[in-house]
C-alpha cells in the first residue's frame, strides 16, 4: 500500500489560474469564484498531484503524509 497526502489549498493565496486542475483533473476542482480546491481532501500519493503544487504559480498547495502530517510539499527550505 502506498503513501497517502493531505491536500490543501490556501484560498488566500490561490488565483484560480487551473494549473492545478489541468495536471490533475481527479484531486482538484475549482469552485464558482475560480478558487482551487481538493476533490477530496486525503489521496493516493500520485506525481500529477505533486506536478499540480509544484506548477501552482500562487504556491497555494501544500501536501502532507495523511496520517503524521509531515509535509511533502513545498519542501522545507
Amino acid at each position: 500500500m502506498g503513501d497517502r497526502w493531505q491536500i490543501e489549498v490556501d484560498r488566500a493565496l490561490c488565483i484560480g489560474s487551473a494549473n492545478c486542475v489541468h495536471h490533475a483533473p481527479d484531486a482538484f476542482r475549482l469552485d464558482t469564484a475560480r478558487q482551487s480546491h481538493p476533490v477530496d481532501p486525503e489521496t493516493d500519493a500520485h506525481e500529477r498531484v505533486l506536478t499540480a503544487a509544484e506548477l501552482c504559480p500562487a504556491e497555494a498547495i501544500t501536501l502532507a503524509l495523511a496520517g503524521s502530517g509531515e509535509v511533502v510539499f513545498p519542501p522545507e527550505e
